[in-house]
């Protein structure tokens, strides 16, 4: 059984434990450096990135995510997670992970009440096609390292990458019926 943690601070972690189980995953919640024991994969969801650095401040948590993160094991950020993944973070810094070659522009499509669905970009999906993207104060992976591979992409812009072991997603897929992001990370740690 693909046992995958959920980074459990703040976010949608109900939405993203469904959207694991739909395919064949046993998700556990992670708040303490003992709950990353045993995973095969993990889950870095959206929320407030500053609110969920702050709690990775309070409960100890980044050296030990850190090394989670590069060790190799799947890891999926959405939104905030996807910030906290990358190089650094624009408009209001936070602590990043250091995990993916890309700046992460906080709040790039605008404020809460600009939230917005769009399909991905025909073309230009790699076995998404007609996936649907939540985005909500959502950011914009900019600076592309080399090593990143754009899986998806919405009005041109990279919303779904993967360097090696980590794939970082600018918007929601645990807010849809869609599995097909979670059935990445899994398909990974499988």
């Amino acid at each position: 059984m693909t046992r995958v943690g959920i980074l459990a601070i703040q976010g949608d972690v109900d939405a993203h434990a469904r959207a694991l189980e739909r395919v064949g995953a046993t998700p556990r919640r992670v708040v303490a450096e003992k709950d990353l024991d045993g995973l095969h994969g993990l889950v870095l969801p959206g929320g407030e990135s500053t609110t969920i650095a702050k709690g990775l401040d309070r409960l100890g948590l980044w050296e030990s995510l850190r090394f989670f993160v590069h060790s190799g094991l799947p890891v999926l950020g959405t939104c905030a997670g996807a910030i906290l993944l990358s190089r650094q973070a624009e408009s209001h810094p936070v602590e990043t992970l250091g995990a993916i070659d890309a700046v992460a522009v906080r709040n790039a499509y605008g404020t809460q009440v600009d939230s917005f669905g769009a399909e991905v970009d025909p073309g230009a999906a790699r076995g998404l096609e007609g996936l649907l993207c939540v985005f909500i104060r959502a950011p914009r992976l900019v600076a592309l390292g080399e090593g990143i591979e754009i899986l998806a992409r919405v009005d041109g812009d990279p919303v779904l990458v993967r360097q090696g072991n980590v794939l970082a997603a600018t918007f929601h897929p645990e807010l849809t019926d869609d599995p097909r992001v979670h059935e990445l990370l899994v398909r990974s740690a499988g």
